[in-house]
C-alpha cells in the first residue's frame, strides 16, 4: 500500500501531537494566580525608596569575572532541582482534597452563582449556535460540495475552512455579545477555544484521509488509506490525541484561577500527558499495517516513556531534543512529499512555474525545520544559562540555532537559483528561431554553468561568514586575512589564475559555446561543459580532453555560421570536362532538393573549374557550402553519385598506370616510369578531416 502515512511513518503523527500537548502543558505549569493590584503597587513603592535601594546594593554582591560552576557542580545542581521538583509534586498530592474543596467553593460562588451546571449549559448553547450557523453555510454551499469531493482539493479545503470558520465566529460572537463574570468568561472562552481547535484537527484529518494518497499527475486525488479499517483506526487515534491535547491544555490552564496550586495544575497536565502516552504506545503495538519489528516497537515505547519522564522531571531541553530527533527527519520528508504531490497537481509552465515548484517543496521543508528551531530557541533562550552553566554557552546555543535558519535560507536561495539555471539550460530554441536567437541560446548554455559554480561559491562564503558573525566571531579580520592569503596564493598559483582569467576572456569574446566543434593545437572535439579553469572536449572518435583555458591558445571554431567543403577529382585527358561540369551541377541540385539535405545546404555542390593538369589526369575542383557539421554526409553522398554518373556517361576517373614494352633498356625505363608515377598527384583528394 502506497500512501502518505507509509512515506512519513507512524511516529511523527503521534509525536507531533504529543509535542503540541507538552507545549500547552508547559505553559500551564508556568501560570500562577494574578497578584492583587494593591500589593503590586506597594511593592513598587518600596523599591523606589532610596534607603531600601542602598540597603539592597550593600546586600547583593557585585558581579565578578570568576569562572562559572564546574561540570560536576552543574550536574549536582541539576539533580537537586529535579529532586526538589519531584518532591513538590509529591507533596501536592495530600493537599488535593483541601484544594478540591476550595475550588468547589470558588466555582459555586464565582462561576455558577448557585446554579449548578451553568458552565455546561452555556457551553452547550454556544456549541448549538455554532452548529446551526455551520448548517446554514453548508446548505448554501450544497451545490459546491458535490463538485469538490474528488476533483478539486483546493475547493474542498476551502469548503472545510469556511464551515469551520462559520462555527467559530457564530459561537464566539454569541458569547462575547453578553456580559459575563470575569472567571466565568475565562472558563467558557478557554473551553470553547479548545473545542474549536479539536474540530479543526478533525477537519484537517478528514481532508488528509480523503486526499492524501499518492497519485500521478493525471489521476484524481486518492484516499490516504486503501481500506476503511485503517482510516477508522487512525481517525479514532487522532481524535483521542486531539481531545487529550486541547482539553488537557484548557483544564490545566484554568486550575490556578480556581484556587489550585501550581503543582496540582502540573499533576493534571501530566495525567493528560499519560493519555497521550498511552495512545502513542497503542499505535506502536497495534498498528494495522504490520510494519515494525519487536525490537523497534520496544525501543520506541521506551523512548516515549523516557520523554514523558523527562517532562515530569522538568528537563525541557532534553525533552524537546528527543522529540525533534524522532519527529523532524520523517516529518520533513513527509511534508516534502506532500508539497511535491501538491506542486505536481498544479499545472504550471515556464520559469515561474519551476521557481514556484521549488519554492513550495523546499519552502515547506524549510518552514518545518524553522518552526522547530524557533521553538528550541524560545525554550533555550529562557533556560540556556541554567542548562549550559554560563551566558557564553547560552549565546553559543542561540548562535547555532540562528545558523540553522541561515543555512535554510541559503539552501532555499541556492535551490531556486539552480532550478532557474537548469531550466534555462534545458530550454530548447523555438522552431523558426533566427540565427541571432540560436546564438544567444548557445551563449547562455555556455555561460550559465560557470555562473552557477560562481554563485555556489558566493552563497557558501556569505553563509559561512554570516554564521560566524552570529556566533560572535569578528569577520573583518578574517576577510582581511583572506585577502592577504589570496595574494599569497595568487603568486604561488599563477597557472591557475592564468587558466581562470583566460576562461573569462574566452567567454567575453564568445570564442566557443557548448555543443560546438573546436580545434586548438592537438586538441579538437565537441565542447561538452566548462568549469572555472578548464573546458571538456569530446573527440569525434570518443576520447575526452579536459584542457585548461590557459593551454588553448588560438581557437579554430568549426561550428559557426557556415562551412565550405572543397574537393578535387581527377579525370582522364580524353574526358569531356564540360559534360563533367554539368553532371556535377545536376548532382548538386538533386542533393539540395533532397529533403534529407535541403535544410542543411546553403549553396549546392558545383564545379569551380580545372584546378591543374597532372601527369595522367585533369584535376577538377568542386565546392559545397553547408551548415557546420553537416558537410560530411552530403559530400559522401555526392561522391557516390558522381562516380555513378561518370561511369554512365563515359567519363573515366584517372588513376596512374605503367606501360611496359619489350626491347633493350625497357626494364630501366619501366622502373623509372613507375617511380615517377608514385610521386604524382592522386586522382581524387578531399581536403577535410572527416569525424
Amino acid at each position: 500500500m502506497k500512501n502518505m502515512l507509509v512515506r512519513i511513518g507512524f511516529l511523527p503523527v503521534v509525536a507531533v501531537l504529543l509535542l503540541a500537548l507538552l507545549q500547552g502543558a508547559s505553559l500551564a505549569q508556568q501560570s500562577s494566580p494574578d497578584v492583587p493590584p494593591e500589593k503590586a503597587k506597594q511593592f513598587l513603592e518600596l523599591l523606589s525608596d532610596p534607603e531600601l535601594k542602598a540597603w539592597l546594593e550593600g546586600k547583593i554582591p557585585a558581579a565578578t569575572d570568576e569562572p562559572g560552576l564546574s561540570i560536576s557542580e552543574n550536574i549536582l545542581s541539576l539533580e537537586a532541582g529535579i529532586r526538589a521538583r519531584i518532591g513538590a509534586l509529591g507533596a501536592a498530592i495530600p493537599r488535593l482534597p483541601e484544594e478540591l474543596a476550595r475550588a468547589a467553593d470558588v466555582v459555586s460562588r464565582d462561576v455558577n452563582s448557585g446554579r449548578p451546571g451553568l458552565v455546561i449549559g452555556i457551553l452547550a448553547v454556544l456549541i448549538a449556535v455554532g452548529f446551526g450557523a455551520e448548517w446554514l453555510v453548508q446548505r448554501g454551499l450544497a451545490g459546491t460540495r458535490s463538485v469538490v469531493t474528488q476533483e478539486d482539493v483546493g475547493r474542498a479545503i476551502l469548503f472545510e475552512a469556511v464551515t469551520l470558520l462559520s462555527f467559530a465566529i457564530a459561537s464566539t460572537v454569541s458569547f462575547l455579545a453578553f456580559e459575563w463574570p470575569p472567571l466565568l468568561r475565562r472558563i467558557i472562552l478557554t473551553l470553547l477555544l479548545a473545542f474549536i481547535a479539536f474540530r479543526a484537527v478533525g477537519s484537517a484529518a478528514r481532508l488528509l484521509f480523503a486526499f492524501g494518497g499518492a497519485t500521478s499527475e493525471a489521476s484524481e486525488p486518492a484516499p490516504l488509506f486503501e481500506s476503511e479499517a485503517l482510516t477508522h483506526f487512525w481517525r479514532w487515534r487522532v481524535s483521542l490525541v486531539a481531545g487529550f491535547l486541547f482539553f488537557g491544555w484548557a483544564i490545566a490552564s484554568l486550575l490556578p484561577g480556581l484556587g489550585f496550586s501550581r503543582e496540582v495544575a502540573e499533576l493534571a497536565a501530566f495525567l493528560f500527558g499519560l493519555g497521550i502516552l498511552a495512545t502513542a504506545i497503542d499505535v506502536v503495538w497495534r498498528r494495522l499495517d504490520g510494519r515494525g519489528s519487536l525490537v523497534k516497537q520496544s525501543f520506541l515505547t521506551l523512548v516515549l516513556i523516557v520523554l514523558w519522564v523527562a517532562w515530569v522531571a522538568g528537563l525541557l531541553g532534553v525533552l524537546w531534543l528527543g522529540i525533534f530527533t524522532l519527529v523532524l527527519p520523517t516529518a520533513v520528508r513527509g511534508v516534502g512529499d506532500a508539497a511535491h504531490a501538491f506542486a505536481g497537481r498544479t499545472k504550471r509552465s515556464g520559469a515561474m512555474g519551476v521557481v514556484l515548484d521549488v519554492l513550495i517543496v523546499r519552502g515547506a521543508r524549510a518552514v518545518v525545520i524553522a518552526a522547530a528551531v524557533a521553538w528550541l530557541a524560545y525554550i533555550w533562550r529562557i533556560r540556556a544559562a541554567s542548562l549550559a552553566g554560563s551566558e557564553t554557552s547560552g549565546f553559543l546555543i542561540t548562535g547555532l540555532l540562528n545558523g540553522i535558519i541561515i543555512l535554510l535560507i541559503a539552501d532555499l536561495l541556492w535551490q531556486l537559483s539552480k532550478a532557474s539555471i537548469e531550466y534555462r539550460m534545458n530550454l530548447a530554441p523555438a522552431d523558426g528561431s533566427s540565427a541571432d536567437e540560436l546564438a544567444r541560446s548557445g551563449r547562455l548554455r555556455t555561460l550559465l554553468p560557470i555562473f552557477r559554480n560562481a554563485l555556489a561559491v558566493f552563497i557558501a562564503a556569505v553563509t559561512a561568514l554570516t554564521i560566524l558573525a552570529g556566533l560572535g566571531v569578528q569577520i573583518l579580520p578574517l576577510i582581511a586575512g583572506a585577502g592577504i592569503f589570496g595574494i599569497a596564493i595568487g603568486f604561488g598559483s599563477q597557472t591557475l589564475v592564468k587558466d581562470v582569467l583566460s576562461g573569462v576572456f574566452y567567454m567575453m569574446d564568445d570564442a566557443f559555446r557548448v555543443g560546438e566543434y573546436i580545434q586548438s593545437g592537438s586538441y579538437k572535439g565537441t565542447v561538452e561543459s566548462f568549469s572555472l579553469r578548464s573546458v571538456r572536449l569530446r573527440h569525434h572518435r570518443g576520447p575526452v580532453y579536459t584542457v585548461p583555458f590557459g593551454e588553448l591558445g588560438a581557437i579554430q571554431n568549426m561550428s559557426r555560421d557556415w562551412v565550405i567543403d572543397k574537393m578535387t577529382i581527377g579525370v582522364t585527358y580524353d574526358s569531356d570536362v564540360d559534360l563533367a561540369r554539368k553532371l556535377i551541377k545536376k548532382i548538386g541540385q538533386e542533393l539540395a532538393a533532397d529533403p534529407e539535405f535541403a535544410g542543411d545546404t546553403i549553396e549546392p555542390l558545383k564545379m569551380q573549374g580545372i584546378d591543374s593538369f597532372g601527369d595522367f589526369a585533369v584535376i577538377l575542383r568542386m565546392k559545397l557550402t553547408t551548415k557546420p557539421g553537416t558537410q560530411f554526409p552530403i559530400s559522401r553522398r555526392a561522391l557516390m553519385m558522381i562516380k555513378t554518373a561518370f561511369a554512365e556517361n563515359g567519363i573515366k576517373i584517372a588513376y596512374p598506370t605503367v606501360h611496359v614494352e619489350g626491347g633493350g633498356g625497357t626494364e630501366a625505363a619501366a622502373h623509372q616510369a613507375y617511380e615517377a608515377s608514385k610521386k604524382s598527384k592522386p586522382p581524387l583528394e578531399v581536403v577535410r578531416d572527416t569525424p
